[in-house]
């Protein structure tokens, strides 16, 4: 069982907190890499990621974050992380188990200072808000080097759109960080290798699918933006929503009735779980009659393997996978 850190007194920990790292401000939207012997620089988000050596300490704020990390075998250079959204893979539980988990949701501020990081990454932007560890600049200004998911830059006018070249970009920006950059490049390309396989195969082959996140009285759906979009496009199948501007938006059950889809995917997270989503479509009576519900054809992902990040192509995998074994 994992023990989490409890908050401790700081006394003093800002004033003295140095370490070699420094972040500045950049209004450059593109994702830039350079490196100078080890010294690493990136953009991310229009600000400028600068460490004189790849992070040897850094804090993960989210699985997302946390799983990119580790699926590079960084484990031994994290110090901390936080909030899971369902499980660790199982390919990355053992070095999780080694790392300290600082928060079940977001650290405080102090405790993530208190793990003494030279980088903070972070899947959303809340994750640096003042009611969680604070802003970027704060952390800049005590040396910190943070980094959030390109694709949910607090400027909306600087996240990079959702694909799977920026998703492998992204890989590469956690490996550049790192160190990693070979492990980073066989990451990407066994990627690459996958989706090929899964295009080819096509095994939606035209059915209609509708992509159910969460919520009974409206509906949070997969739009034409993001991860369930890629993860349609690559299975062959044509989304519900497709026309709704988005990663997920908020859709509606009349579209749903009227598309009368053949397949729903199932988002399963800790805080609205496919189980209850199969017991709510089953139990309302227009819903009970649509025939992707009177079939059974449910396909059921982690939340984890729908977001942008190392397992969006396992998701891929996965809905492929759970397509065979459906009727029709």
């Amino acid at each position: 069982m994992r023990t989490l850190i409890t908050r401790r007194a700081l006394p003093a920990l800002a004033a003295s907190f140095v370490t070699a790292v420094t972040l500045t401000a950049c209004g450059d939207n593109s994702s830039t890499t350079e490196q100078s012997a080890s010294a690493v620089t990136l953009t991310n988000c229009g600000r400028t990621v600068t460490l004189t050596e790849p992070a040897s300490r850094a804090v993960t704020l989210n699985q997302g974050a946390t799983e990119t990390a580790l699926s590079l075998g960084a484990g031994p250079q994290m110090v901390g992380t936080a909030y899971l959204d369902d499980t660790i893979a199982p390919q990355w539980q053992q070095a999780y188990r080694q790392i300290p988990v600082l928060a079940e949701k977001f650290p405080s501020r102090e405790q993530v200072l208190e793990a003494r990081p030279d980088l903070v990454l972070a899947s959303y932007p809340s994750a640096f808000d003042d009611k969680a560890v604070g802003s970027q600049d704060s952390l800049a200004r005590l040396g910190i080097a943070s980094y959030v998911d390109p694709f949910a830059c607090a400027d909306k006018s600087k996240r990079a759109p959702v694909a799977w070249d920026t998703i492998g970009a992204e890989i590469r920006d956690y490996g550049t960080m790192f160190g990693r950059t070979a492990e980073a490049d066989s990451q990407v390309a066994q990627l690459r290798t996958t989706l090929a396989g899964i295009e080819s195969a096509k095994p939606a082959d035209g059915r209609t699918i509708l992509w159910y996140d969460s919520n009974t009285d409206v509906p949070y759906v997969g739009g034409n933006a993001g991860g369930p979009q890629l993860i349609i496009d690559a299975v062959g199948g044509r989304n519900v929503f497709a026309g709704l501007d988005g990663a997920w938006a908020d859709g509606n059950w009349e579209t749903v009735l009227e598309a009368d889809p053949d397949v729903i995917v199932l988002a399963d997270a800790s805080w609205d779980t496919a189980e209850a989503k199969k017991q709510y479509l089953r139990g309302d009576p227009a819903l009970r009659d649509l025939k992707a519900v009177r079939d059974g054809a449910f396909v059921v992902l982690p939340f984890s393997e729908t977001t942008p990040g190392p397992r969006l192509i396992d998701g891929a995998a996965s809905v492929a996978k759970q397509l065979g074994g459906l009727r029709g």
